[in-house]
């Protein structure tokens, strides 16, 4: 008898401890000083979501919907309505009363805010909801600057980008417009930068107006803005184009994502200013937010200010930003995980 005892305790302590490894496995380490989810109250009713999508097309549709089924598990009474059907759909969602959260695969522009309060009387409310990719297309990745692998430059700030890639600098006092301005000599000292880039009505660009040229609209205009390409076997991305027309023009300089990196090119090293310390893009370093062109994905939603938000929409981003949520987003695997430092920014903003 005493020995069967012992038998099922030992079972017990086994099963116990598989299930303790299980648990680690689908919780990365990564994750684990995220707070759990718990819920904080019951909620019921309809979570209408709008935003990164398109016709036959699922950028975002795989992770919004694992963390709609898990929090199911927590809140069995919630529903959801998703129209996936693009970034410009989804801040207009909100102000016409269509949708309740609006999720975006870029950044917001001004005019989508501005048609926000127009209607509303205050801008919306936003919190991150993991960060941008690496290298993976359609899921906000970094930008990284290229030039060719024969020159000798070995990194650059973000004042000489606003420098090379502007004209109405609020960086740096001047135009960079010569290899010899970046300190290259011998060869390079009198040949001229020849900058490349996606079109400026593409979101990157704007982003880059935002992050590097600090707000600044007016681009170098010997920039060569390049745009996909239709062909018979398919699309070819503006960053792949990028980069091949890099690779056959020494005294380039380019705009385009790791994702393209060919033997002919090099990526750079930046830094916010001279004197700050230089971040190559990589897992590391977009995750922790150290390279200066990082980007990150948010979602967006109405909260009056003074009054308390809408309990079953602060509990669904209460989970997104949790342990559990950010465990589905190193799952999918196309995002990056929010950081402690960064969720808790989030919590804040639903408080």
């Amino acid at each position: 008898m005493q020995a069967k005892l012992l038998c099922r305790i030992a079972a017990l302590v086994l099963f116990a401890t598989s299930l303790a490894a299980i648990r680690a496995q689908s919780t990365p380490e990564a994750n684990r000083s995220l707070p759990m989810y718990s819920p904080t109250q019951h909620v019921a009713g309809q979570i209408r979501i709008w935003g990164h999508g398109g016709r036959g097309k699922d950028f975002d549709g795989a992770l919004l919907q694992s963390w709609e089924e898990e929090f199911r598990k927590y809140q069995r009474d919630v529903q959801f309505e998703n129209h996936l059907r693009g970034n410009a759909s989804a801040i207009g969602g909100l102000y016409t009363g269509a949708a309740d959260i609006a999720l975006m695969g870029r950044e917001i522009w001004p005019t989508e805010v501005d048609g926000f309060e127009q209607v509303f009387g205050h801008k919306p409310a936003s919190v991150a909801i993991s960060t941008g990719s690496v290298d993976v297309r359609n899921h906000d990745f970094a930008l990284v600057i290229f030039v060719h692998k024969d020159n000798p430059l070995a990194r650059l700030t973000l004042t000489q980008l606003d420098a090379i890639f502007g004209a109405d600098h609020r960086r740096s006092s001047k135009n960079i417009r010569t290899w010899e301005e970046l300190g290259l000599g011998g060869a390079w000292a009198d040949k001229p930068i020849h900058p490349y880039g996606y079109e400026l009505r593409r979101d990157s660009s704007y982003f880059f107006e935002q992050a590097a040229l600090a707000g600044s609209k007016k681009w170098n205009c010997d920039l060569k803005e390049i745009a996909d390409e239709q062909m018979p076997t398919g699309v070819i991305d503006a960053g792949q184009r990028i980069l091949d027309e890099l690779a056959k023009d020494q005294y380039g300089i380019a705009i385009s994502s790791m994702a393209y990196k060919n033997a002919e090119t090099k990526a750079l090293p930046l830094a916010g200013s001279s004197g700050s310390e230089y971040y190559a893009a990589s897992r590391e370093t977009v995750m922790r937010r150290q390279y200066p062109l990082t980007r990150t994905p948010f979602i967006y939603f109405n909260r009056i200010p003074g009054q308390p938000l809408d309990p079953k929409i602060k509990e669904f981003i209460s989970y997104i930003v949790s342990q559990q949520g950010q465990a589905q987003v190193l799952r999918d695997g196309r995002y990056l995980p929010l950081l402690p430092e960064f969720a808790e920014e989030g919590r804040k903003t639903l408080q």
